[in-house]
């Protein structure tokens, strides 16, 4: 049988550890045995708090939210069993954003958690409503303008001269206005050909 050497291999396997064990201190990033060691403790170590984050997390959510709750008159466990009583569904991810953000949001949610302690439930249907109307009234607005900016361009006389000094981009938004149809596959010249036609 032929003979194997397998020492390229084991370079390559202790290469990739060394290489894992960068910066760490002492012979724990410069010896194969104590890097190896340390490696397999890290990765570990990580792989446990990878987990253990989320209750991290939770943990300063939490506290932020006692904190401003408090301010406000309120403890950690009465506000959120108030905002549960008012149907309010929210995370404590979303509150401990908003009470860090946007206080006054906060002091809504918090009034909100006070009724909802006392047993009244708010009306959203109503707030919800009147949202819903305003940005329709704005777009109508909106819309009219760009109708009365788009007439004169129709009007001018197209010249090859005028053309050629506008952007591709303008040609195509050109023959969109228009109503020219296939114009996205064309280049510049071809653009300028087709408008003049139509």
């Amino acid at each position: 049988m032929p003979r194997v050497k397998v020492g390229t291999l084991s370079r390559r396997r202790r290469k990739r550890t060394l290489k894992l064990a960068k910066g760490y201190f002492g012979s724990k990033h410069l010896l194969y045995k104590t890097a190896n060691e340390q490696v397999m403790k890290s990765l570990t170590y990580s792989y446990r708090d990878r987990k253990k984050r989320k209750s991290d997390f939770r943990k300063l959510w939490i506290s932020r939210i006692n904190a401003a709750a408090r301010q406000n008159g309120l403890s950690y466990s009465r506000m959120i069993n108030g905002l549960k009583q008012a149907d309010v569904q929210i995370n404590r991810k979303m509150l401990a954003d908003i009470a860090v953000h946007d206080e006054d949001g906060f002091k809504d949610l918090c009034e909100t958690a006070k009724k909802g302690l006392k047993g009244e439930k708010p009306e959203p249907k109503k707030a919800t409503a009147k949202k819903k109307e305003a940005p329709k009234k704005e777009t109508a607005k909106k819309e009219t303008p760009k109708k009365e900016a788009s007439k004169p361009e129709k009007k001018e006389a197209l010249s090859k001269e005028a053309l050629q000094d506008k952007t591709v981009d303008e040609l195509k938004q050109m023959c969109k206005d228009k109503g020219i149809t296939g114009y996205s596959s064309l280049k510049k010249a071809e653009l300028i050909d087709t408008l003049l036609k139509a």
